[in-house]
């Protein structure tokens, strides 16, 4: 007979999953995804598959607690739902994580990212391959709209969410490196000049 996985290490649980993506479609309702037609809830299944592959490679981690989180993690900062609501229906260790992925508005733009990145390290590492499987799923090409300032900030940003959080996944980490040398492609203008004809 095998042995039971300790608690904290067991696979993730398809009803959490399940009350998580219910309670994210309800709150996201018909937000769009940013410059499309698409649900926004596209996003936020990107993000979960991305968190649901490292799990594979690393199980060690609880895996409740990196899956409501991923499912989860725009919910406070981008729909009218506040985080007592998410600490009520999840608990403390989701609301936590949730908290620490949004980004306090109150706070000048340019510090917004750092003290997040700050509050996500003093959280459990699952909340950190969170925010690396956000920033995976994000570096795409990015909306027609954007200024090439803006698209260099953003592959800034990319470099930083690495060298902060890499060492909570290495697998995610190898993956958003490799976004991250893939992103100027995207954009013609953004590739480094060479030689050659």
């Amino acid at each position: 007979m095998m042995g039971s996985m300790p608690e904290a290490f067991a696979p993730w649980s398809q009803e959490r999953y399940l009350a998580a993506m219910r309670f994210a479609a309800e709150a996201h309702g018909a937000q769009r995804f940013s410059g499309t037609e698409l649900p926004y809830l596209l996003h936020v299944a990107l993000v979960t598959m991305e968190v649901v592959a490292a799990l594979r490679v690393e199980p060690d981690h609880d895996q409740d607690l990196a899956v409501q989180c991923a499912l989860l993690h725009d919910v406070v900062e981008d729909t009218p739902v506040g985080l007592e609501r998410v600490r009520e229906v999840f608990g403390p260790a989701v609301a936590a994580g949730v908290s620490a992925l949004s980004k306090d508005d109150r706070l000048p733009k340019d510090a917004q990212l750092p003290d997040s990145l700050d509050r996500i390290l003093a959280q459990p590492p699952e909340v950190a391959m969170v925010k690396l499987a956000d920033r995976i799923t994000n570096l795409q090409q990015p909306p027609g709209h954007w200024t090439r300032a803006k698209i260099e900030e953003y592959a800034r940003q990319a470099a930083l969410i690495h060298r902060r959080l890499g060492a909570a996944s290495p697998i995610l980490a190898a993956r958003l490196a490799a976004k991250i040398e893939a992103y100027p492609g995207f954009t013609p203008d953004l590739r480094p000049s060479g030689g050659g004809s």
